[in-house]
């Protein structure tokens, strides 16, 4: 009996024990479920509600629509349009059993996609999408949903999306910028305002099975609107744009510039910018797209990884903003900052008289050891400030820098901005290169000063310079230069608008009208008479840089030669800044800026000024020099036709020996310069067919004239006045060699053969 009893209580103790540790086990079971459920339920809601949500609806994006891009007069520059993105469904594809053979050939046929990477990713059955072309226009898209339709195919899907488009190709692309598939900015303009152009993308969400197909029979469906991205309005003026490219473009071609150019055209008094250019360009629409010279290059290299490095090489090339982002020696068109500074510090007066031996002895500039040269190195003899300025005198430059001192020069340098970026609204601007302060200020060496008093041996981007320039005859203002006018919103509402931002004052009004009235007799009467344009009062001054000081492993010097322009001079509406990065010489014009550089600018600003509204007013002189409308004589008889033609200052020749004129050549209408010999036929026949355009560079207008009309060609010059002495050819609208047909005009731009030296 006791051992029953002991028994039992042993038992009693087992299942007393038993119930504690299943209570204990049961309350830690429950408090881990409880933590778990707490972790999903609470913690991890969003993540599981995310999946669920995931795995039981399928969601359709709708592409929203990139902001606009539009020059200062409305046109369109960039714009997005309705496309769509092709992708097969391998999943379905199998699903379905459908013919993944069909569907590859269907779609490479259509969509101009190599087959094999199709059927390469229709094999991946595990996956609901594989992309196969973005950004397909819709005339094609139509075409992939005929193909679907015809053979029943539920694999192949389209999604909305849009792609850009860039109506006028390269005009301004490196302002411009583009997109990449994704829709995001690359470059220029595209990237730098990403966020405003980028809009919000929108969505349709409906329940989908567990395969992933569409529910039926279910009512649920939400849809999300798309907001579009902000319009962009440039200060840009495409037509403007139009004039500097083309003359740029001609300028490169004509003599010769192996490393392309740049020019700013800009308003001084506003900052906004009214053309930006670069060549070379590259069409926008197709920016991996290199340029003929360049693949002709590519196609000779075999190995693959120089290939690529080569074609990365051209690309970034292409797309660089060298007016923006290049750094160069600004060379004498930076003595209009000299001068300025010269003039505000009253250290010189319009009084003043300089002398130029041809050198300044090392002796007399502390830290040089060699004399510093003129470019004239027979000197330019006694001259008044003015004069020192149209003779581009490097000597009066210097003499004038070491008046102004070298902490004054510097402070003016850092009051200018040519220590800071100037705040441009692209990316990618460049930063000069100067000499620290405790350099330049060092009193035992003066030869920092000397130099750059005359724009040398210090490095800044064109926008620096072309900005610095303005404040010297705007009234004296440093203001920021800006390409973007203002975005709005798709309701109209401005979110960002840049208007004219003034930095600071710099120099004086009046140090500004003496600079403007400088500036104009340069090109009236001196170094840049190559600029001049009839009817208009033109400033500017010219510049060369020596790239490389002697010749390099057989290599010729290098150059950059450039112009600064101002127009109207007495109340200056426009700067043009032109640089020509390393003409060869092989065009047979002297390497300078007063023979290249200056009748580009020229060339531009006698489209630019009237089309800015800006009338012409003509001296006497240059009513002499207009050229003239041909007028129609067509019907006359030979004695009226002559008298009229010549009453209009024009020559006649009568070819035939009728009395009434049947025809004439140039065609009536066509402009001419003075003086052309018109010729009328008087029932005679006019000749057909092409004659051979000879090379007229460097020949003497006169003789120019002469050549073409004994061809049967006539002429049309611009540029320097036709009665400077020594006046010549330096480019023509017809290629030497070049087949033009009996009776057509040709342009020849002009220069004064006394300005070919000058720097």
């Amino acid at each position: 009996m006791r051992r029953g009893g002991g028994e039992l209580k042993t038992n009693r103790v087992i299942l007393g024990r038993t119930f504690v540790l299943l209570a204990v086990c049961g309350v830690a079971a429950f408090a881990a479920l409880a933590v778990r459920l707490y972790d999903i339920q609470i913690r991890k809601h969003g993540y599981y509600e995310e999946r669920a949500v995931e795995q039981q609806t399928r969601q359709m994006t709708i592409a929203a629509s990139r902001g606009t891009i539009y020059d200062a007069t409305g046109k369109i520059l960039a714009i997005s349009a309705s496309a769509d993105t092709v992708f097969l469904s391998p999943y379905e594809l199998q699903l379905y059993g459908e013919d993944p053979e069909l569907i590859a050939s269907g779609l490479s046929e259509l969509l101009d996609v190599d087959k094999a990477s199709i059927l390469e990713k229709a094999l991946d059955t595990k996956s609901w999408h594989k992309t196969i072309k973005s950004k397909v226009e819709q005339e094609t898209a139509q075409q992939v949903r005929a193909f679907k339709e015809e053979h029943g195919l539920k694999s192949v899907h389209l999604e909305a999306d849009t792609k850009r488009y860039y109506p006028y190709g390269t005009l301004a692309c490196q302002v411009i910028g583009f997109v990449g598939d994704e829709n995001y900015g690359l470059e220029g303009l595209e990237a730098q305002f990403d966020s405003y152009l980028t809009g919000t993308n929108g969505a349709v969400v409906r329940l989908k099975t567990e395969r992933g197909t569409d529910l039926l029979f279910n009512d649920f469906e939400d849809y999300y609107d798309a907001s579009d991205g902000g319009d962009i309005t440039l200060t840009i003026d495409t037509n403007i744009q139009h004039y500097v490219e083309k003359y740029l473009a001609q300028a490169v071609a004509d003599y010769d510039i192996q490393n392309g150019g740049a020019c700013i055209a800009l308003d001084p008094k506003t900052g906004r910018v009214l053309a930006l250019a670069n060549e070379g360009n590259y069409d926008l629409n197709n920016y991996l797209e290199v340029s003929e010279k360049d693949r002709a290059e590519l196609d000779l290299i075999a190995d693959p990884e120089e290939y690529k490095a080569k074609l990365n090489e051209a690309l970034l090339r292409q797309w660089r903003n060298k007016a923006l982002s290049d750094t160069y020696e600004p060379g004498s068109v930076f003595k209009i900052i000299t001068l300025a500074i010269a003039l505000e510090e009253g250290v010189v007066s319009e009084d003043d008289t300089f002398y130029c031996g041809g050198s300044i002895p090392a002796d007399q500039i502390p830290g040089r050891d060699a004399p510093l040269n003129c470019w004239k190195h027979e000197g330019h003899g006694n001259q008044t400030l003015a004069q020192a300025m149209q003779n581009s005198c490097n000597v009066a430059l210097v003499n004038i820098g070491m008046r102004i001192g070298a902490e004054k020069f510097y402070e003016y340098m850092d009051a200018f901005g040519f220590f800071e970026r100037t705040g441009f609204d692209l990316p990618g601007e460049g930063g000069s290169i100067w000499w620290s302060d405790d350099v330049f200020l060092d009193p035992t060496n003066k030869s920092q000063l000397a130099a750059a008093s005359f724009g040398q041996t210090f490095n800044i981007t064109p926008m620096q310079l072309i900005t610095a320039v303005s404040a010297t005859v705007n009234g004296g203002y440093l203001v920021r230069p800006h390409v973007v006018s203002r975005i709005t919103d798709q309701d109209g509402q401005t979110l960002l608008s840049d208007d004219s931002s003034v930095v600071r004052q710099v120099v004086s009004s009046e140090t500004s009208r003496i600079v403007r009235d400088i500036l104009e007799r340069v090109v009236s009467e001196g170094t840049g008479m190559n600029a001049h344009v009839r009817g208009y009062r033109v400033g500017g001054k010219t510049g060369t840089t020596t790239k490389t000081s002697e010749e390099v492993e057989g290599k010729p010097k290098e150059y950059i030669v450039s112009f600064c322009g101002v127009a109207p001079a007495d109340d200056p509406q426009i700067v043009v800044l032109l640089l020509l990065d390393n003409p060869t010489g092989e065009s047979g014009i002297y390497v300078s800026g007063g023979a290249m550089a200056a009748p580009v600018v020229g060339g531009i600003l006698s489209d630019v000024l009237p089309y800015m509204g800006l009338r012409p007013q003509y001296t006497e002189e240059e009513i002499k020099e207009l050229n003239i409308q041909v007028k129609k004589v067509e019907g006359y008889t030979v004695q009226d036709a002559r008298a009229a033609l010549e009453s209009s200052g024009l020559a006649v020749r009568v070819v035939g020996g009728g009395d009434t004129v049947t025809g004439q050549l140039p065609a009536p209408g066509g402009i001419v310069s003075p003086g052309t010999r018109v010729i009328i036929y008087a029932d005679a026949d006019i000749p057909q067919g092409d004659v051979t355009a000879p090379d007229l560079g460097g020949k003497p207008y006169l003789a120019a004239k002469a050549e073409l009309e004994e061809l049967g060609l006539f002429i049309r010059s611009s540029g320097a006045p036709t009665s400077v002495a020594g006046v010549s050819v330096t480019t023509q609208s017809a290629s030497p060699g070049e087949g033009v047909k009996y009776g057509s005009i040709v342009d020849v731009v002009l220069i004064d053969g006394s300005t070919l030296g000058i720097f």
